[in-house]
C-alpha cells in the first residue's frame, strides 16, 4: 500500500463533508418497464419505514397494477399538484410540498419523466436534485434506455427513439444503484398476463418494443452498465485507500501504441484478444519529450493507430511521461488492468545494449500484470527490406527512419559503392552511416541525425 497523496486526501475529506450534508440517492435500475423496479422501490421503502425512518411517497406510477397499488396504500403520500395544460388539468409531483414536509426518505418514481409546462423544473431528475440538496434521501427508478449515452444504441436496437433521457452523471453520482433484473421470457409472460400494461397496450407492446430480441439486448446493456459502475466504484475505493496492487476482478487490457510500422498490427491483435476474453480494452500512447519531436510521418502513424483502436472498440488515451514503460504501468495499475499487450522487439547485440526495449522494461515494472508480446512479422520484414537496399551510388538524397531514429544524408561520390556481399575487397570508410569504397572521391557529406530515443536502435 502506497502513502496517500496529501492533496488527494484533503479532496476526499472535503467530498465526504459535502456528502454528509446532502441527501443520498438510490436508483432502482432495469432493462425495461415491467421488470419490477417500482415494486422493489416500494418494498425497500416499507423496510425503511419499519426501521423507524420517516418515509413518504412523492409520486409513483402504478399503471393499474394491483400489487403496486397495495404497496402504495401502506405508506404516507404527498398529494399531487395539478397544472393546466391545453385546457386540461394534469397531475404532477408537488416539489414544494415535499420540501415543506421534509421527510427523511421520499420515493419518486420515473426519474427520466418530463414535467408538465409550468413546473419549476423541466425534468424530474432536477426535482430530485433539489430534494437531495435539502438533505432528503431519495429512492427513484430508471430504465437503461433513458440513459443519455445509450440513447442512440437503444434506438438502433429497437427502432424506437426514446425522447426522455437522464444525464449519465446523475446515474454515475448516485450513492447506490440496485439492478432489478428479469429474463426476457419471464417479462413476456408478465406482459401477457396483464401485469405490465393493460391488455390492449400489452398487445401493441409485444409487436413493437417488447420483442424478445430487444429485451435480451436491453438486458445486456443494463448488466454491462451496472458492471461499469461497480468497476468505477472499485477504482475509486482503490484510489482512496492508496492501493496500487492489481485486483483481478475483471479482465481489462491495454495495448501499447507507438509510432512504429507495427502499431496497426498490434491494435488488431489486441482487439482480437479483448474479444476472446470478453474484456474491456484501452489503446494507450505515451508521448515522451523526445517523441514530441518526431517527424510528421511518424506522428500521423500514431494517430492512425489510435483511430483504428477506437473504431475497434477501444478507449483511447494519450499520456505524457519521461519514461514510457513506467508511465504506462502506473496508469495500468490506476485502471486495474490485468494484461498489457506490447510489440516484441527484434533488437539484439549492441542495439539492445544501448537501450533496453520498452517491452523488457514493461516486464520488469509490471510484475503483477500479465504482459503479452506480439511478434510483428510484417514490420520486421519491412525493416529487413529497408536494410538490404544499397547504401548509395552516384548522387543520392535519402531519408531513412525507424520508430526510434531517423537520419538524412546528402552525398556525392565519384567511385562505386562497396558491394554489400563483398566487403573484403577494400578497406571501408564509414562516415555518418554512409559506407565508401577506398578510391572513391568524397565531395562533402551533409548529414542530419535525429535520435529521439535510443530504444530499438
Amino acid at each position: 500500500m502506497d502513502r496517500p497523496d496529501p492533496d488527494e486526501l484533503l479532496d476526499k475529506i472535503q467530498r465526504d463533508e459535502e456528502k454528509k450534508q446532502r441527501g443520498k440517492l438510490k436508483i432502482f435500475f432495469g432493462a425495461s418497464a415491467g421488470v419490477g423496479k417500482t415494486y422493489a422501490m416500494l418494498q425497500a421503502g416499507h423496510r425503511r419505514r419499519d426501521d423507524g425512518v420517516d418515509t413518504v411517497v412523492g409520486i409513483v406510477e402504478t399503471h393499474g397494477r394491483k400489487e403496486t397499488l397495495a404497496l402504495v396504500e401502506g405508506l404516507d403520500a404527498i398529494p399531487l399538484t395539478h397544472y393546466e395544460y391545453r385546457g386540461r388539468q394534469l397531475p404532477e409531483f408537488d416539489l414544494d410540498a415535499a420540501l415543506e414536509r421534509k421527510p427523511q426518505l421520499i420515493l419518486v418514481d420515473e426519474l427520466a419523466h418530463s414535467n408538465v409546462h409550468g413546473a419549476r423544473h423541466l425534468k424530474r431528475w432536477q426535482d430530485v436534485y433539489e430534494l437531495l440538496d435539502a438533505g432528503i434521501d431519495v429512492y427513484t427508478t430508471v430504465n437503461v434506455q433513458h440513459l443519455e449515452s445509450l440513447n442512440d444504441i437503444v434506438g438502433q436496437i429497437t427502432g424506437i427513439r426514446v425522447w426522455e433521457t437522464v444525464p449519465d452523471r446523475v446515474f454515475d453520482l448516485a450513492d447506490e444503484v440496485t439492478l432489478v433484473d428479469l429474463p426476457a421470457e419471464e417479462l413476456l409472460d408478465r406482459l401477457r398476463d396483464g401485469k405490465v400494461y393493460m391488455p390492449q397496450q400489452a398487445a401493441n407492446a409485444v409487436k413493437n418494443f417488447f420483442r424478445k430480441g430487444n429485451l435480451i439486448a436491453l438486458r445486456e446493456l443494463a448488466l454491462r452498465r451496472t458492471a461499469d459502475r461497480v468497476d468505477a466504484q472499485m477504482r475509486e475505493y482503490r484510489a482512496d485507500q492508496s492501493i496500487s496492487r492489481i485486483w483481478q476482478a475483471r479482465e481489462r487490457l491495454i495495448a501499447c501504441i507507438g509510432p512504429g510500422p507495427e502499431s496497426a498490427t498490434l491494435v488488431r491483435s489486441a482487439a482480437r484478444l479483448a474479444a476472446s476474453l470478453k474484456a474491456d480494452w484501452l489503446a494507450v500512447y505515451v508521448e515522451t519529450p523526445k517523441l514530441q519531436r518526431l517527424p510528421d510521418v511518424w506522428r500521423k502513424r500514431t494517430l492512425d493507430a489510435l483511430k483504428l483502436a477506437s473504431e475497434l472498440g477501444a478507449e483511447t488515451v494519450t499520456l505524457d511521461g519521461a519514461d514510457a514503460a513506467a508511465t504506462l504501468v502506473a496508469y495500468a495499475r490506476m485502471r486495474n488492468v490485468s494484461k498489457i499487450v506490447a510489440g516484441a522487439s527484434d533488437a539484439s547485440g549492441w542495439r539492445r545494449l544501448l537501450d533496453r526495449p520498452v517491452a523488457e522494461a514493461l516486464v520488469q515494472y509490471a510484475h503483477d500484470i500479465d504482459v503479452t508480446l506480439v511478434g510483428v512479422k510484417a514490420a520486421k520484414e519491412a525493416r529487413e527490406r529497408h536494410a538490404s537496399m544499397p547504401m548509395f551510388a552516384g548522387v543520392r538524397n535519402e531519408t531513412r527512419s525507424s520508430p526510434n531514429c531517423y537520419w538524412r544524408c546528402d552525398y556525392r561520390t565519384s567511385g562505386p559503392a562497396v558491394p554489400p556481399h563483398r566487403p573484403h575487397e577494400s578497406r571501408d570508410v564509414v562516415s555518418a552511416g554512409c559506407r565508401l569504397r577506398r578510391g572513391s572521391t568524397w565531395t562533402g557529406p551533409r548529414c542530419t541525425t535525429f535520435i529521439p530515443e535510443r530504444r530499438g536502435i
